[in-house]
């Protein structure tokens, strides 16, 4: 196993692997986007109880939830390991950078989206995931659509989701063009295409993210 070791160590290597675990998480927000959406659909959470009760109880899904964590704990620690490779190839910052000639601004700056999206996570977990899965607290009488309306009810929670969804874009808008990038998945022909397609997801996704806790604190829906 020595030479899988050496592989996922180069720098290619690291590329791939964030590349990979990038695009399982990509994946994984279209599952959890669908899910969290049909609040829209303004039936007093009734479908997106049942829908989170049975992502909650079905044994497969319980299985896939270790495997995400395993994707996202690979994802943010090779991404550490490709920022600290960075700073030790540039230990002293350029004098002057016009950065913006070559790249856009997040671009540069997926080391500072991620740690946003990492705190980011971390609040989400503690409100939904924690509550949910490992407390008495989730009843017939206080479903998870309830604790979403109570939560929400904080005007300071709700700029933190706001905030926390434009990071996602972001971080969205370069790491999706970038996976295929490193995946070799790059051709004149094509690149364009998947650009399109990696602007249109991060915007759809994150707007429809952020608009989940604007609508349940202005009660927009019920």
């Amino acid at each position: 196993m020595a030479w899988l070791s050496k592989s996922l160590n180069s720098s290619l290597g690291k590329k791939l692997l964030m590349a990979i675990t990038g695009l399982f998480l990509v994946s994984f927000l279209i599952v959890h986007c669908g899910l969290n959406a049909t609040i829209f659909l303004n039936d007093g959470g009734v479908t997106f109880n049942a829908g989170a009760e049975f992502m909650a109880k079905n044994p497969i899904i319980r299985t896939m939830e270790i495997v995400l964590f395993g994707g996202l704990l690979l994802h943010i620690l090779d991404g550490l390991r490709l920022w600290m490779d960075n700073k030790k190839k540039r230990p002293v910052a350029y004098a002057v950078i016009d950065g913006a000639a070559n790249s856009k601004w997040y671009s540069r700056s997926m080391g500072l989206l991620g740690t946003l999206l990492l705190l980011f996570l971390i609040i989400h977990l503690k409100h939904f995931w924690y509550f949910s899965r490992l407390t008495d607290n989730l009843t017939e009488e206080h479903t998870l659509y309830n604790e979403m309306q109570a939560v929400f009810a904080s005007p300071i929670v709700v700029a933190i989701y706001v905030l926390g969804c434009i990071s996602l874009g972001y971080h969205l808008l370069h790491g999706f063009q970038s996976a295929f990038q490193s995946l070799g998945w790059n051709h004149p022909k094509y690149t364009p295409t998947i650009k399109c397609i990696g602007a249109a997801y991060a915007i759809i996704i994150a707007a429809l993210f952020a608009a989940m806790p604007i609508a349940l604190h202005f009660n927009l829906i019920h």
